[in-house]
């Protein structure tokens, strides 16, 4: 596949995931990223791992799916990759990786969830979906503004982000069967731009703008 070739089929996956979400990142927040860089790396490297955790959660929990056990292995090597590649950058940069607070982010859509499967599998794989969307949305935000070494990592991240959106997705479909997941999305989408708009106190990669 050519350069050009690559770069429309990212652009067009770009496309396809702001439509997804509800709302676009606020600019105040895009300026708090980059008055915070130091903090984002250190937050990217625990989503990232955090990502890689909760695909193998999915794999110990769901034995009997094999199109999802083999999804999500391979995004647990890919978010596993991701980290390794920002604690290099971080060590490059020597800033020190610490303990941070998560964000009210992912767990304030989880509260959504149904406590019982199969509703609950379809709920973390919906959940899923938006977070890895959100994720690529702010990487294509925030590449223009950053040096050429983050600029092109966070850009390089674009094309498995947003296949893992589209997996998440496709498995989420898969899960609800004739039932649909129109519905789900809507309520969590509703949640989701509440949590990407309403201003936080502490800057996290999927924090609202700092109040």
């Amino acid at each position: 596949m050519t350069i050009a070739l690559k770069q429309s089929a990212t652009h067009s996956a770009l496309l396809e995931i702001q439509a997804f979400l509800p709302c676009a990142t606020p600019d105040q927040w895009l300026e708090n990223a980059l008055d915070n860089q130091a903090l984002m790396l250190i937050d990217h490297a625990n989503c990232e791992k955090k990502a890689a955790s909760t695909a193998l959660n999915l794999i110990y929990r769901y034995t009997d799916n094999f199109e999802l056990l083999n999804k999500m292995s391979r995004l647990a090597r890919e978010e596993m990759r991701h980290f390794e590649q920002v604690i290099a950058i971080m060590k490059r940069r020597n800033i020190a990786y610490q303990h941070i607070s998560a964000s009210r982010y992912a767990a304030g859509m989880r509260e959504l969830a149904r406590p019982n499967d199969p509703g609950k599998l379809v709920d973390m794989l919906v959940i899923g979906a938006f977070i890895e969307a959100r994720s690529c949305e702010r990487f294509a935000r925030l590449a223009p503004y950053l040096d050429d070494e983050l600029k092109a990592f966070y850009t390089s991240l674009l094309k498995s982000e947003g296949r893992h959106y589209q997996d998440y997705l496709k498995l989420a479909k898969k899960a609800a069967g004739d039932q649909g997941i129109d519905d789900r999305i809507a309520l969590f989408a509703e949640c989701e731009q509440r949590l990407i708009e309403q201003p936080d106190t502490e800057f996290r990669f999927h924090s609202g703008p700092l109040s």
